[in-house]
């Protein structure tokens, strides 16, 4: 059974996403505070972190930074609605996905399987192979669910779950048009709202990360008023 390691100082969160997860299968352990989860990592690691950002003691930043020089087990961060920065920052220290408050059960549970099955096929386990795990190939694209990894002329591309998910979406039917609510029914469920411009803000820093591979990148077109698709190259 796999340990996740809950750490936010609002109880109401530890409580509900602690029953969702161990409801999952997982063993949860949770903390209120940076530097009690901490104490605790240094006696025994989990498989996987959830972190909120914000947090007294010892911040979810400080925290993960304290990890990353230890460990590259799987981190999910926990953030503000608003927080853009925070999420760049978190990224570039070495977090593998943020989830955005108020959060769908179902988000937040999809991204801690895609992370486990990632470390998975990182440790070389056996995983049965179906569609959705199958490796991609669409022209100078290359997707591999399960290692989570995407390449692009041969240049690997760090994507976040959420990211990875949508273009896996598009480039699945090349040359199909997915609406925007179409995609926020890949990234999102309607327990959570987000509008037009969450889509457009993913689509948008996909593309910046795409063009670090290849500054001509231009496989995902914009359609405006109806949506994005994917052309192969």
């Amino acid at each position: 059974m796999a340990t996740i390691a809950l750490v936010d100082d609002d109880r109401n969160i530890l409580t509900s996403v602690s029953i969702l997860l161990e409801s999952e299968g997982y063993d949860v352990e949770t903390y209120n505070d940076g530097q009690s989860a901490l104490d605790a990592f240094n006696r025994k690691l989990p498989d996987l972190a959830v972190l909120d950002i914000k947090m007294p003691r010892m911040d979810g930043m400080e925290l993960l930074q304290r990890l990353r020089q230890k460990t590259s087990m799987p981190v999910i961060f926990l953030t503000s609605k608003d927080d853009e920065i925070d999420e760049i920052l978190g990224l570039r220290m070495g977090a593998d996905d943020y989830v955005k408050k108020p959060f769908s059960q179902r988000l937040l549970v999809e991204r801690v399987r895609s992370l486990f099955r990632r470390q998975e096929a990182l440790d070389g386990a056996e995983i049965e192979e179906t569609e959705d795990t199958k490796v991609m190939v669409r022209g100078q694209l290359t997707m591999d669910p399960l290692r989570h990894s995407v390449s692009w002329k041969g240049n690997n591309v760090t994507l976040t779950v959420t990211e990875f998910m949508l273009l896996q979406a598009l480039a699945q039917r090349p040359g199909f048009v997915k609406s925007r609510d179409q995609l926020m029914d890949v990234a999102y469920d309607d327990q959570i709202y987000v509008d037009d411009r969450t889509i457009d803000s993913h689509i948008k820093r996909l593309r910046k990360k795409m063009r670090t591979a290849d500054d001509s990148f231009n496989a995902i077109e914009t359609l405006y008023g109806i949506g994005y698709r994917y052309n192969e190259e």
